[in-house]
């Protein structure tokens, strides 16, 4: 069967910074350049979002992006606000900031430019390699300490990663990627997300490990969770691609989520609960005392911000 060919459709956003207080995440900021996104994870908790667009959260959120172009206009009038207090935003919350089309449109280019510019922090989490097309960036970014870069690591076994996520960057490009970023002292974290019980969870220490040996600064874990539409596209997937496991696959993510495969609890959904969820939290905190033990992600700084205003007064 051919693949669906990707359309990008032009967004005319109005406005492209979200304030997110979260009780999972506290309060941040977060901007996202595109909605949709080409690399077709199963298990995207942002598919459900692309159906406010009219879209489904199938196929249409892999071949139908959304494109900000005005992206970086809009940072630029957000940090003119005088009511603006400068803040990390996050790169993306959504989708992922360095997928394919990236490629094309430099939108996540354009905003870091601006982010240097008014030398405002950012955070970016991305599974992608292409993220090192921006190191020059990244590197003055990292020399006023306004950087910090999560990669997402789902699994290192090559076959069960091209079956969760087909078009990514490979494991073993994520791990280059955290290795050349930590070689310019840009404080790296990895994602281990999601972690899904019974599939990937049992990688937690091997994960942590290789990202330890080359210079990771700390690591994290959500557990999957399949809200709305996106139950029936990772159901249907897994009971295909494992059929020996996929009920008790099932089951044990509904056990982390109070017996359901959603899960909408603030303060609960992204760790879960019960035994699979407790066992998971353990064996994750264990791997990273061995092997994480003594480093930590930086606190960027907000004591650089320079508004233009301020820029014009500096010339008299």
């Amino acid at each position: 069967m051919p693949q669906s060919k990707t359309e990008f459709l032009t967004e005319h956003a109005k406005s492209i910074v979200n304030k997110v207080d979260s009780a999972d995440l506290g309060f941040m900021y977060s901007m996202n350049p595109y909605q949709g996104c080409e690399h077709g994870c199963l298990y995207c908790y942002a598919r459900s979002t692309h159906e406010y667009y009219g879209y489904s959260a199938g196929l249409d959120f892999e071949t139908k992006i959304l494109v900000k172009k005005n992206a970086a206009q809009l940072l630029r009038q957000t940090f003119e606000k005088p009511t603006w207090k400068p803040g990390t935003i996050a790169l993306s919350g959504n989708t992922d900031c360095y997928q394919p089309a990236e490629r094309k449109f430099q939108i996540t280019r354009s905003l870091l430019e601006v982010c240097l510019e008014y030398r405002n922090p950012v955070s970016i989490i991305t599974k992608n390699s292409l993220i090192l097309r921006d190191l020059d960036l990244l590197k003055e970014l990292q020399q006023l300490n306004l950087v910090v870069v999560s990669v997402s690591i789902t699994s290192l076994d090559e076959k069960l990663r091209q079956a969760l996520e087909p078009r990514t960057t490979t494991s073993s490009q994520r791990l280059k990627t955290v290795e050349l970023l930590a070689k310019e002292n840009i404080g790296v974290n990895v994602m281990i997300a999601p972690v899904i019980p019974s599939l990937n969870s049992m990688e937690i220490p091997t994960i942590i490990k290789e990202v330890a040996d080359r210079g990771a600064t700390s690591a994290a874990y959500t557990i999957v969770r399949l809200n709305g539409e996106i139950a029936n596209v990772f159901e249907d997937w897994v009971r295909k691609n494992f059929p020996d496991r996929a009920t008790k696959i099932l089951n044990q993510i509904a056990e982390c989520h109070g017996g359901q495969l959603n899960d909408s609890r603030p303060g609960v959904r992204m760790r879960g609960e019960g035994h699979t969820a407790q066992s998971i939290q353990s064996l994750f905190q264990l791997s990273v005392k061995k092997y994480l033990k003594g480093r930590a992600h930086k606190k960027l700084s907000t004591d650089l911000f320079l508004p233009r205003a301020g820029k014009q007064l500096g010339l008299f």
